[in-house]
């Protein structure tokens, strides 16, 4: 096959996910970075380019000047999508100006700052047609994927409960203020918008939730705190949720719990049965019934669905973790690429990745959950 062509905005020297994106995306040999605006400084950017081993020419100190590059040349030799993977703010107006260009996007998580310019990003994806991806890593994992499953074909009844938390500690202290880079973004209000640990890391729990489970929020009361003195945004979180269907929900999100590294996990309660899944073992499933002993489904392993074996690369025992989860975002998305590309339908199997109204309902579930901390009525309506 011929290999899909990417820019990536952000994502330069001192950046972690950045690095953990192109791994992924070379790990199934199908796409491969040509073109780049890689940081907000140009000479780090263009130092950060040449590291990589970008043509000059394709080596860009802005994303601006990216764009500007790829719409003079001609359609056979653009990219076929841009990654952006720069702090929170410049998620909208990068996406937006490659998504009206028609060029197709693929944005890191929490999609942006408001509701308003989600739903802008959304008509204007509609308008040009093109494919929007947005990055929540963990919706990739075969497990996760399993679990959807086995939820969607009722093998756990009606949902009553869901429990999910996302657990660390790494923000325990003032780290804002010793010049690290993650930390210092993250608690910037301009930066990182209205939430700090409810958006950074809560709302992948809440969309681990929507994912499994299909529920919709009906309302929430949340409780969030800034611990670490002088911090200007939450770096605690505790949410009771109630769902359309009349289930109910816990979520917790933390960046101070000493001793917790990435202790995301949940849990699902059914009226015929349960699930619980941890993403630091995330090759093992844990399902239980009313009437049998329980049973552990184990990644690539017996009685999974195909749309878990689909996401597998490697046989059963063989442990598949984090990188081969984002991989598996980029594959939907690059599927979905391709049939664009190809003026095709997707494929049943194909194309499974998190969408733009998943990245809107993220950014909703922020706004909400702040609007309720900071309120006196603590049941917000969804």
């Amino acid at each position: 096959m011929t290999k899909l062509r990417y820019a990536m905005v952000g994502g330069g020297q001192g950046a972690f996910i950045g690095s953990v994106h192109r791994r992924a995306m070379a790990l199934d040999g199908q796409m491969e970075l040509v073109a780049g605006a890689l940081s907000s400084s140009p000479g780090k950017a263009l130092a950060s380019g040449r590291e990589l081993g970008l043509a000059d020419e394709r080596n860009h100190s802005s994303w601006q000047a990216l764009l500007e590059d790829e719409l003079r040349r001609p359609a056979g030799e653009r990219i076929d999508f841009v990654s952006i993977v720069t702090p929170n703010h410049m998620h909208y107006p990068v996406a937006k100006a490659f998504a009206e260009a028609g060029i197709n996007v693929v944005c890191d998580k929490p999609l942006v700052h408001t509701s308003e310019q989600a739903q802008d990003l959304i008509a204007t994806a509609e308008k040009s047609g093109v494919v929007f991806a947005v990055t929540y890593n963990y919706t990739g994992y075969p497990l996760v994927r399993q679990a959807r499953h086995m939820v969607a074909s009722g093998q756990l009844g009606e949902i009553r409960k869901v429990i999910v938390e996302y657990n660390q500690g790494w923000m325990s202290t003032r780290l804002e203020g010793t010049g690290n880079k993650q930390a210092d973004w993250r608690t910037d209000p301009a930066r990182s918008g209205i939430a700090g640990c409810i958006g950074d890391i809560g709302s992948h729990a809440e969309n681990l939730v929507a994912t499994i489970t299909g529920l919709e929020i009906e309302s929430l009361c949340a409780d969030l705190t800034a611990f670490v003195p002088g911090r200007k945004l939450d770096d605690d979180g505790n949410i009771l949720m109630r769902y359309t269907n009349g289930a109910r929900g816990v979520l917790i999100s933390s960046q101070i719990e000493v001793g917790c590294e990435n202790d995301l996990r949940i849990r699902v309660f059914g009226t015929q049965g349960s699930l619980a899944w941890h993403q630091e073992d995330p090759n093992r499933l844990l399902y239980s019934t009313l009437d049998a002993p329980p049973q552990i489904f184990t990644r690539n392993g017996p009685g999974l669905c195909e749309a878990a074996i689909k996401a597998s690369r490697l046989p059963a025992g063989h442990p598949e973790a984090f990188f081969e989860a984002f991989a598996n975002i980029y594959v939907g998305a690059g599927e979905a690429i391709g049939a664009r590309k190809e003026n095709r339908v997707l494929a049943p199997l194909e194309g499974d990745f998190p969408r733009l109204i998943d990245g809107a309902r993220g950014v909703r579930f922020i706004e909400k959950t702040v609007e309720s901390a900071r309120s006196s009525i603590k049941w917000v309506a969804f």
